[in-house]
């Protein structure tokens, strides 16, 4: 098992650290402050400068050939393999916008890949093909408000076949990047028979976001914020009517479609985290030697030693586990990577909220101030154990993996 970066990724591992770092870094706040300016006021809008920052930042990525890194086994991406990609991702999470620049960012990485994979060729010439290209944006609908969505089976959001067409009726909450005028098309799960098994009651489809029916409720606030100009929407659907071909694989085959879809994004989401939980032990460091506070520099009082040490040695074993889990994606497919993704979505935001809970308090009330990007970072892990499945979904899911070894025994 070989988790080490490999000849080919290093360079470009190299190449990303630097851009985040020299280019896309010193934007960041500036693009956050820009957030409302669009002369509509519309928070989820981007301003002329906002959408100068992406853009030039895209075009020199792309320029450069950082780009797609994503897309694991297939010609339209780099060719990576998911522990190299997963090297990259830890980069790109040190900056909020970074991933976006390199066209790696989340929900659009995964469902490019339901495309990929899944899509007939008309929806890859629809949509993938200008995703792709970083023109447009996307969303994946699936959360819902009234039923406790971490059983996926419970989804209650119905598509009831009419002729030649699908009716959805229902609401879908948590919508990341629903809010973005550039998301031109929706991957959503909806409940098609729910008298079958559970497992084959629910289908895939894309759709158009501009269909007729579809309405925004609101953004969704995450610790009081809005989260613009991403956002998580809350949307309601009125007798939206779309064509049966709007169905991705099959009916009754979403959670085939889902299972491979989130399988990849919860490694790319976990190796993000542990490159935030990195950036916030670079900023503890720098703090605890630069300030000083009853006659000694903040490292050296109290159990700050112990902290860092810490940090340092849980980062390192949660990046092994993400690497792990990325390893077996590569070699045994997603089945049987579900217990390591698992492990590894309740490991890697507890570890990160962690060490950016140390960062916060080693630069006390600038800690939570907007003057540091701890903050916000902060919120982004501490939601990232909701988001694709709660904590105690994916404990879980290894305690019955664990348990199987001695039942099947």
């Amino acid at each position: 098992m070989d988790l080490g970066m490999t000849d080919r990724v290093r360079p470009l591992v190299e190449a990303v650290r630097a851009m985040v770092r020299d280019e896309i870094a010193p934007l960041d706040r500036e693009f956050h402050a820009e957030v409302g300016r669009h002369p509509s006021g519309d928070r989820f809008r981007h301003s002329a400068r906002q959408i100068e920052i992406l853009e030039t930042l895209k075009a020199r990525a792309r320029d450069r050939g950082l780009w797609n890194f994503w897309l694991t086994d297939s010609t339209r991406g780099q060719g990576l393999t998911t522990v190299e990609y997963a090297y990259l991702a830890e980069e790109m999470g040190k900056v909020h916008i970074a991933a976006e620049v390199f066209n790696c960012n989340a929900p659009d990485t995964g469902n490019m890949e339901v495309f990929e994979r899944y899509g007939p060729q008309w929806m890859k010439d629809r949509w993938l093909a200008p995703l792709l290209e970083g023109e447009i944006r996307s969303a994946y609908v699936m959360t819902e408000p009234d039923v406790a969505s971490s059983d996926a089976a419970q989804l209650a959001f119905a598509a009831r076949r009419d002729g030649d067409d699908y009716v959805l009726n229902g609401e879908k909450w948590w919508i990341s990047g629903a809010g973005d005028p550039r998301c031109k098309v929706y991957i959503l799960m909806a409940c098609t028979d729910p008298q079958a098994p559970k497992h084959q009651r629910h289908t895939m489809f894309a759709l158009d976001a501009e269909t007729p029916g579809i309405e925004v409720l609101r953004p969704m606030q995450v610790f009081g914020q809005d989260d613009a100009p991403h956002g998580h929407m809350h949307l309601r659907f009125t007798d939206v009517r779309i064509p049966a071909e709007s169905v991705i694989l099959g009916e009754g085959r979403g959670f085939e479609v889902a299972q491979g879809r989130l399988g990849p994004g919860r490694i790319h989401h976990c190796m993000r985290a542990i490159g935030q939980a990195e950036k916030a032990l670079e900023m503890i460091c720098r703090r605890g030697l630069t300030r000083e506070a009853f006659g000694k520099p903040l490292a050296e009082l109290g159990g700050n030693f112990d902290r860092i040490a810490d940090a340092r040695m849980e980062i390192e074993m949660a990046r092994l586990l993400c690497l792990k889990a990325a390893w077996m994606m590569d070699t045994a497919g997603v089945r049987a990577a579900q217990p390591w993704i698992s492990k590894i979505k309740v490991v890697a935001p507890l570890m990160a909220g962690r060490v950016l809970d140390e960062a916060m308090q080693i630069h006390g009330a600038a800690g939570i101030s907007q003057d540091f990007d701890l903050a916000h970072m902060w919120t982004h892990v501490r939601t990232l154990r909701f988001a694709d499945g709660p904590d105690a979904v994916h404990r879980r899911q290894v305690a019955r993996a664990e348990l199987r070894k001695y039942r099947d025994g």
